[in-house]
């Protein structure tokens, strides 16, 4: 009878108990880690490792803490293994006993992800022989897997513990077996399950496995040797060395071996501290992005505004503007107005609005444009808005009362109509028919004639004198009643 170490069964005892109703989770206080979980490959190719959170209650940790009560797809997601199995079938194992080893083994195929590109299984049974079950490229979905794990039978005698861990080395282990090469990075764990004490020498075989990069995983049950399992596992030993009284409960550590094996999505638990947007890359991984118009910053969490009118995403029909918020808002070219979608542009009538600056006439363009004009007599300037004077008499303000005669570009003179004869004002014409009728050339010899002639403008100068003596008068009246008052 192997000797008992009551000490360490103590210790381990809650592993065994029915858990303990969970408390009121206190926020202020900080988990305490209690056990670690594989991670990213360390020294000699294992599986480096990093803390886990602790098990709100006396049960392993299950991930129950999570937000939600998250578990599973999304948040726990098994990186690839090689992993092999090697199971104790000796005469100590009964056969109801063996059947919850097999249990065991199939709950923790369970929460693993099986395939040709994920975790790899494969079993090496042995009791005083060996004999491999199947290899790690036998079975590569979980429904066939465990229905190979259900058909293993136990082999009955001896406990060769040292053998068995050899030939899972020297031919489970191998790239012929479906084992992935050294480049691929991926681990390689085997878990060794015995309530007995090795008949062979298992300290050395045990020492070149680990040095092979092998990561072993020691489960002790009933009668099993401790200090043989500490010999087989790896470091650090109180996260490969496990112990459970009985069979009946050996169920318990599949869920510790479900959190070692977990690799949580920090996107889904929302500890990732990106900014913007959290992309997760698998196995625990993850990184940041940012949202469109914005750029990664140097520590690859937070997100600074970029032009977005440079992207050319902006769907601006004329002009793109930044704002200073890091968006842009849209603009357009000169005689269109922004549509309500606030970003096409519809041809405005500038003639219209005023906004043309046409000295004279403003002509809208069907294009939304427009061109400016001169009244008649002007020419446009080189400008194409202002005009100068081109000819003075069509302008209609030369002041000539009957014609006006262009003598260049800005010059002209007054002429008058036939029969009229321009005064001296240069301006104005008088007419000359009346008295070329009283003057014809066929009386002008006549007396009667010339007397007439000169009656009537003795007439007129008299009328004409006695008006100017009326207007004298009245200035001087005017003129003594200023000067007397």
């Amino acid at each position: 009878m192997p000797r008992r170490l009551p000490g360490l069964l103590l210790l381990l005892w809650p592993l065994l108990l029915p858990p303990p109703p969970a408390a009121p989770a206190n926020p202020g206080t900080p988990a305490r880690p209690v056990f670690r979980r594989l991670g990213t490959l360390g020294p000699r190719g294992s599986p480096g490792r990093h803390p886990a959170p602790a098990a709100p209650t006396g049960e392993p940790y299950s991930g129950s803490s999570l937000p939600g009560g998250a578990r599973g797809a999304g948040v726990c997601k098994s990186r690839p293994l090689d992993l092999v199995f090697i199971i104790d079938s000796s005469r100590s194992v009964r056969p109801l006993e063996f059947t919850k080893v097999k249990t065991f083994v199939s709950r923790i195929i369970d929460t693993l992800d099986i395939g040709e590109a994920n975790t790899r299984v494969a079993v090496v049974n042995y009791a005083s022989t060996v004999k491999i079950e199947f290899h790690l490229q036998a079975h590569s979905d979980k429904q066939s897997l465990k229905q190979a794990v259900g058909r293993i039978t136990p082999l009955s005698t001896g406990t060769m513990s040292g053998l068995a861990i050899q030939t899972a080395m020297e031919e489970a282990f191998t790239v012929e077996a479906g084992a992935r090469g050294p480049s691929s990075n991926i681990p390689k764990v085997a878990i060794i399950v015995t309530d007995g004490r090795p008949q062979d020498q298992v300290n050395e075989v045990a020492a070149r496995a680990r040095a092979s990069g092998i990561e072993l995983y020691a489960v002790g049950v009933g009668r099993a040797d401790m200090e043989s399992l500490k010999m087989i596992a790896s470091e650090p030993l109180d996260e490969h060395v496990f112990y459970v009284e009985t069979y009946g409960v050996i169920e318990k550590l599949s869920s510790r071996f479900q959190e070692t094996f977990c690799a949580l999505d920090a996107c889904m638990l929302g500890t990732h501290q990106c900014q913007h947007v959290c992309i997760s890359d698998g196995e625990g991984k993850h990184h940041c992005e940012c949202s469109q118009g914005y750029s990664l910053n140097a520590d690859k969490k937070t997100c600074s505004a970029i032009d977005k009118c440079a992207l050319n995403t902006h769907g601006c029909e004329h002009i793109c503007v930044n704002d200073r918020t890091g968006s842009y808002h849209c603009e357009c070219n000169e005689g269109y107005t922004l549509n309500e979608d606030r970003k096409t542009c519809s041809a405005q009538d500038q003639c219209a609005s005023g906004t043309h600056g046409c000295q004279h006439l403003c002509v809208s363009d069907r294009a939304g444009s427009h061109h400016c004009e001169c009244y008649e007599g002007y020419a446009l300037n080189e400008d194409k808005k202002t005009c100068s004077v081109r000819d003075k008499c069509a302008l209609g303000s030369h002041g000539c009362q009957h014609i006006c005669v262009s003598d260049g570009a800005a010059s002209y003179h007054c002429d008058c109509y036939t029969g009229f004869t321009l005064n001296e004002d240069k301006k104005t014409c008088s007419a000359i028919e009346e008295a070329r009728r009283l003057i014809s050339t066929e009386d002008t010899c006549g007396c009667e004639a010339t007397l007439a002639f000169q009656d009537k403008v003795s007439s007129y100068l008299q009328r004409l004198n006695t008006k100017i003596d009326d207007i004298l008068a009245k200035l001087q009246a005017n003129e003594y009643g200023q000067i007397h008052r």
